[in-house]
C-alpha cells in the first residue's frame, strides 16, 4: 500500500491538450496538434486577463505593461525555455515578462531570476492553476495565478554509534513567497469611497494584509503573516525520492496484424494484451514525515524527525504545501 501522496489534478484535465487521434494521416494530425495548441493558448490568455501579441518567438501576450510567456502544457518550464525569454528581452529591448507554467523544473529559481535581474529584466513565474478548465471561473475573472514560492531546507546526517544505521533529518529553514493579488493602496482607496465601517484582506508582495476603517473612517493595516511560517499549512518529508518510479499503464499501438491476432483473444486475456506499463521518467513523492497545523494546534514543527538510511547517496525531497493550497517541492542530494 502507497503512502500519503498528494497528487497534481489538473495534471489529468491537461491531457485534453495533448492527446490527438492516432487514426489521423499524419498531416491531419500535425493540424490538429495545431489547432489544439492555439486553444491551448487562448484559454490560459483569457484566464489571466491577457491581451494576445505576435511578432514574438517565446511571447504570446501582454497585460499590464508586461509580456507573457506560455509553458508547455504538458512539460515543465525547463532553464532552456528561460533563458530563450532572455535572450530575446535582450534582442528587443524587454524589462518585464510574467512567465505561466503547470510546473516548473526543479532547481530553477531563484537563481535564474537573479540571473535575470542582473541583465535588467524582472521576470516574475507563475503556476497555471486547475481552475483554467473551469469555464465559470475564466468568464467571472476568478481563476489566480500564484506566484512561484521557494524552500530552503538544511539536512542533517548523524552517523550511528556502535554500528547502528546512520540517520538522516531535515530542518526547514526558508519558504519565501510572493504572492501579490491586490494593491494595499487600490483597497484603501476602496474603503475610503464607502461611508460604512468595513475591512479587506489584501496579498502584496508575500504579505497578507488586513485594512480596516472604522466608524469615523480612520484607516488601520494588521499585518496578518508576520514570519514567514506563517504561509505553510503543511509540510512532509521523502527520504529516498528516487526509490519509486512513477509508472503508467498506456494503450499499445498495435499493426493490423497484431490487432487481428488480439481479436481471437479471450476478453479478459485481449485487455491485458492491449496495455503496457512504462515509466513516465518521473518519481512519486512518499509521504514518510510530515507536519501540519490543526484548527487546535497552529504549531508547525521546523525539523523532521530523524530516518535510518543505508550508507550513499540519496535525493530527499521536501513539499510544503502553503495556505491557499498550492504545493512547492524542492530535492537536495544528501549523502549518507
Amino acid at each position: 500500500m502507497r503512502k500519503f501522496e498528494l497528487l497534481n489534478l489538473g495534471k489529468y484535465e491537461r491531457q485534453h491538450f495533448v492527446g490527438i487521434n492516432p487514426n489521423l494521416r499524419e498531416e491531419e494530425q500535425q493540424k490538429q496538434l495545431q489547432q489544439r495548441e492555439a486553444e491551448f493558448l487562448d484559454l490560459i490568455l483569457k484566464a489571466y486577463q491577457a491581451e494576445k501579441t505576435d511578432g514574438f518567438a517565446s511571447f504570446h501576450g501582454k497585460r499590464s505593461g508586461r509580456l507573457v510567456a506560455i509553458g508547455p502544457v504538458n512539460l515543465p518550464v525547463t532553464r532552456l525555455f528561460v533563458e530563450e525569454i532572455i535572450l530575446e528581452c535582450r534582442k528587443k529591448h524587454i524589462t518585464k515578462v510574467d512567465i505561466l507554467g503547470f510546473e516548473f523544473e526543479m532547481g530553477l529559481f531563484p537563481n535564474v531570476l537573479d540571473e535575470a535581474r542582473g541583465k535588467g529584466i524582472d521576470i516574475a513565474p507563475k503556476y497555471i492553476p486547475a481552475d483554467v478548465f473551469d469555464k465559470r471561473a475564466v468568464e467571472k475573472n476568478q481563476v489566480v495565478f500564484h506566484d512561484v514560492s521557494f524552500i530552503e531546507v538544511k539536512p542533517h546526517v548523524m552517523a550511528g554509534k556502535k554500528g547502528a544505521p546512520s540517520t538522516v533529518s531535515v530542518e526547514l529553514t526558508d519558504f519565501s513567497v510572493f504572492y501579490s493579488q491586490s494593491s494595499i493602496a487600490h483597497a484603501e482607496e476602496a474603503l475610503g469611497k464607502t461611508k460604512k465601517a468595513g475591512s479587506r484582506i489584501v496579498v502584496e508582495k508575500g504579505q497578507i494584509v488586513k485594512l480596516s476603517k472604522d466608524k469615523s473612517g480612520v484607516m488601520t493595516r494588521e499585518v496578518l503573516t508576520e514570519n514567514w511560517t506563517d504561509w505553510i499549512d503543511y509540510w512532509s518529508v521523502d527520504f529516498d525520492f528516487e526509490s519509486m518510479r512513477e509508472i503508467i499503464r498506456v494503450k499499445k499501438e498495435l499493426s493490423p496484424d497484431e490487432q487481428l491476432a488480439l481479436d481471437g483473444l479471450e476478453p479478459a486475456q485481449r485487455n491485458l494484451e492491449m496495455w503496457e506499463e512504462r515509466w513516465t521518467g518521473d518519481y512519486v513523492f512518499e509521504n514518510e514525515w510530515q507536519s501540519f497545523r490543526t484548527k487546535k494546534d497552529r504549531s508547525l514543527e521546523m525539523t523532521s524527525a530523524a530516518q535510518e538510511c543505508a550508507p550513499g547517496k540519496r535525493k530527499v525531497a521536501v513539499k510544503v504545501v502553503d495556505i491557499f493550497g498550492n504545493d512547492t517541492m524542492t530535492i537536495v542530494e544528501v549523502n549518507v
